[in-house]
């Protein structure tokens, strides 16, 4: 099982390029589903999740 990363241990840089890397992710996951079935059908999911956490801790950060 992959050690979860944290993402208070980052820069605020590396979770913007993050955060550019995984809305380019779910773009791609978005229209490859309309075109046929995904092999992984939790991606999407997974992947919102991620942007919602790196959004999370970049709002954090900026109330801090």
């Amino acid at each position: 099982m992959a050690k979860k990363e944290s993402l208070t241990e980052k820069k605020v840089e590396e979770l913007k390029e993050m955060l550019a890397k995984n809305r380019e992710e779910l773009r791609e996951i978005r229209f490859a589903a309309a075109g046929a079935r995904t092999k992984d059908t939790s991606a999407y999911r997974n992947t919102r999740k991620q942007v919602a956490r790196i959004l999370t801790e970049l709002g954090a950060r900026k109330r801090a």
